[in-house]
């Protein structure tokens, strides 16, 4: 699942669908890639609402997350499917130190962006 599984930051962790989501998890049955905080969440710049479901998903099953930049941060479709959308502007950077906030733990953070991506894509 890409984007926190498309879960709505303001519900929480404890919002039915997302249970199931963390069930897939902690089965070691889905993958969830823990990125795109500004696709299920306005609570900008931190995003402080996508804290409980990051940690909620990594203590699911560290070995099941992934992250990404998500870039390049596309705004999605336009008013005709043929439309081209600006990209959304967005803090890297920033995103990135959210990471180490939801994974405090280097050994663990590696895991995330390392060793889960590549034995899930291969590589």
């Amino acid at each position: 699942f890409d984007h926190f599984a498309g879960a709505a930051a303001e519900k929480g962790p404890d919002q039915p669908a997302f249970a199931t989501v963390l069930a897939l998890v902690r089965s070691g049955r889905a993958y969830v890639k823990i990125s795109g905080a500004y696709r299920v969440s306005k609570d900008t710049p931190d995003y402080k609402n996508v804290a409980p479901m990051a940690k909620a998903l990594i203590a699911a099953n560290p070995d099941r997350i992934i992250w990404g930049t998500d870039w390049p941060h596309t705004g999605g479709a336009g008013p005709k499917p043929t439309d081209i959308t600006p990209p959304i502007p967005v803090d890297d950077g920033r995103l990135m130190n959210l990471l180490a906030e939801w994974a405090p733990d280097p050994a663990l953070r590696r895991k995330i962006l390392v060793g889960n991506p590549a034995r899930l894509y291969g590589f």
